[in-house]
């Protein structure tokens, strides 16, 4: 307001001047006693309005430095020293004063709205925050309005933030890296192909370190340690951990299958936790396939990036074996057994149960097989129906609440094909078991809530079938496994595998081998998979809904009422993968009157997993899904391209 005074004073000052030489030449060539007496009464009128202006501005200054002589010289000093300022606004959030700490800095907003100076300020009056942080002129102030009063309260914090700032990026973070599949890549080669591997690969990484300023040791032939602060591993992560696809093209053109596993551990001065966390996070970037860093932060979710690559099959007999020699050392110091799957079992869930449950009755257990809690495929439903005279007779199947009056300090819990309690269809088992054993291969999204005594996680493995049938050769005695049950094995690998077209291994074709020599029917099982006229029609009806998008990816929303199987959707989409120049795919349908679900698949170049993990979901790198609650297809739709846009910008 001032500043907009001085600018008017100044204007009629000029004004005047104007006026009065040109009276002043009027009286000179004229001399006329009307001009004189004219130029005299302007003279007066000039004074006059001088002295209005001097009067006013006087006022002004009275009123605004009468804040200061009320509140005495020692708390103004004291206000200036702390880098307080007062600003005063009226009913229409114009500034109607400012301490003096605003002139010394050349703030100047009086007559104006005091969001001119940020308008981040309007939040404290519509409420949305008590106090802000804004930068005015290099500054920082942390403002604060005075309930009750149009009143606010500028602090410079400039020095501290500065400090904050420093001390965020000093904050130390820990690292591992893993070589995937250096030992086993080089155990048998020629010390010229090893060097070379060293040079192309190795070399790179501890190059990268530097570059970046990290500090790194080699701990084992193929992992690192490495010691970095915040401002490092931020500038690492905005460049998305570029290290990991460098020495993916390194391993091609040297003709290996090596990659990437990268842990982070922050937020955090506590050094044993750090390592800890560390330890956590490396482990669940491996068990995940590798190619990807895992970020644990302190009281955070953790998070992952990279996964561009399929995990490698790389589990040896020996392995195998001691897995094997554990679980039935488990199984012999336990009272009870009690094995438990994932919601809406299908074949391969209830292969492994039934798998596992032999084997701990080969033992003289007490097994039982939590199967009438949390929902069953079609299919299987159907399988379970004509088979279970003889299932009944070899296998006890219950509920969960069944499972609950069972379970005791000596009872063990097993869980196939699913690493997440929140999956389980005897949830309340798992929480409150003492022992648990988990024995699934789909990544893990996230550490345990519980508290696992061993867990056998193969990413690379088709199905958990295969695990489970890899165990019978290194048990104490022969599992006693029927036809019908080799069969339910057989099919679970089948479905997983989309009849050993994907994710496939020379494990996986062993693993079938067993099972056909313990009778499992290649007919019979085709026989269950066969689907009835109508679901031919659904099938059918779903896939005249797709929509390709870029890159290709074909989305399928049925947008119909009716209610989807979450087998009809997998299979909708492996149907799709037969396109041609489709590598992923996403069916989009209602799996009950509340929830929508997405079930992905892909060829082996897109991984769908981190699509769908954008989106709470999970799964595998080419095979993955989720289901949300309250929500429609189209918004589903929406939020799946999202995801898929993100994850192609991510990859580059």
């Amino acid at each position: 307001m001032l500043e907009s005074f001085d600018r008017l004073k100044s204007k009629i000052a000029i004004i005047l001047l104007f006026e009065i030489i040109i009276l002043f030449i009027f009286f000179i060539f004229l001399f006329n006693y009307v001009y004189l007496l004219l130029f005299i009464y302007l003279l007066m009128n000039i004074s006059f309005i001088y002295l209005i202006i001097q009067t006013y501005e006087k006022d002004q200054r009275d009123r605004i430095f009468s804040i200061t002589r009320v509140l005495g010289k020692d708390a103004k000093d004291a206000l200036e020293l702390g880098g307080v300022g007062i600003v005063t606004y009226d009913e229409n959030y114009n500034v109607t004063w400012m301490s003096e700490i605003f002139d010394q800095r050349g703030i100047s907003l009086i007559g104006s709205k005091i969001t001119a100076l940020s308008p981040e300020i309007n939040k404290l009056f519509t409420g949305d925050s008590e106090s802000l942080i804004i930068e005015v002129n290099d500054s920082v102030y942390e403002v604060v309005r005075k309930e009750n009063a149009q009143l606010l309260f500028f602090r410079d914090i400039t020095e501290i933030s500065q400090l904050e700032s420093a001390y965020e990026d000093e904050q130390v973070v820990l690292g591992l890296i893993h070589i995937d599949n250096y030992e086993e890549t080089t155990q048998y080669e020629e010390e010229q192909k090893i060097a070379l591997i060293d040079s192309q690969i190795r070399q790179p990484v501890v190059d990268w370190a530097k570059k970046h300023g990290m500090f790194l040791r080699r701990i084992k032939a193929d992992r690192f340690l490495v010691v970095l602060n915040e401002r490092i591993y931020k500038n690492v992560m905005s460049n998305r951990f570029d290290i990991l696809s460098y020495i993916r093209k390194a391993a091609a053109d040297v003709d290996v299958a090596i990659t990437l596993s990268m842990a982070f551990s922050r937020k955090t001065s506590d050094f044993l936790q750090l390592e800890e966390m560390v330890n956590t996070a490396l482990e669940l970037a491996q068990s995940r396939g590798g190619d990807q860093v895992a970020i644990k932060s302190f009281n955070e979710d953790i998070k992952y990036f990279g996964g561009s690559s399929q995990a490698q099959e790389k589990r040896s007999k020996v392995r195998v074996r001691v897995i094997a020699q554990t679980i039935r050392d488990l199984i012999q110091q336990s009272k009870t057994v009690i094995i438990v799957g994932h919601k809406e079992m299908d074949f391969d869930c209830m292969g492994a149960a039934i798998g596992m449950s032999r084997i701990a009755l080969s033992y003289d257990k007490e097994v039982y097989i939590v199967s009438k809690s949390g929902g069953i495929e079609i299919k299987l439903t159907g399988a379970l129906a004509k088979y279970k005279e003889m299932l009944n007779q070899r296998h006890r199947f219950i509920s969960e609440s069944e499972a609950l009056e069972i379970l005791d300090a000596n009872t063990l819990v097993i869980m196939v094909d699913h690493n997440n309690a929140a999956y389980s269809n005897a949830t309340s088992v798992i929480e409150k078991a003492k022992k648990v054993i988990v024995i699934d291969h789909h990544r893990r999204s996230s550490d345990f809530t519980f508290n696992p005594v061993l867990v056998y996680i193969e990413s690379s493995a088709s199905s958990v079938s295969e695990l489970v049938a890899e165990l019978f050769p290194y048990q104490i005695s022969n599992i006693d496994i029927s036809t019908e049950e080799a069969t339910i094995m057989f099919t679970g690998m089948l479905i997983d595998t989309n009849r050993f077209r994907n994710r496939t291994g020379s494990r996986t074709f062993e693993a079938a081998s067993v099972l056909k020599n313990m009778g499992a029917d290649t007919v019979e099982a085709d026989n269950l998979l066969k689907d009835e006229f109508g679901e031919f029609e659904l099938k059918t009806s779903m896939l005249k809904c797709s929509q390709q998008r870029p890159k290709g990816v074909v989305i399928a929303p049925y947008e119909e009422k009716t209610i989807v199987s979450r087998s009809i959707m997998s299979q909708v989409a492996e149907m799709l993968l037969s396109v041609k120049n489709v590598e992923a795919s996403f069916v989009v349908a209602r799996i009950d009157d509340h929830q929508v679900a997405v079930s992905a698949r892909s060829k082996g170049k897109i991984n769908v997993q981190v699509i769908m993990e954008k989106l709470s979901g999970g799964g595998h790198f080419s095979a993955a899904a989720l289901q949300r609650e309250n929500t429609t297809i189209e918004q589903m739709v929406v939020l799946l391209d999202a995801s898929i846009k993100e994850y192609f910008e991510q990859e580059g």
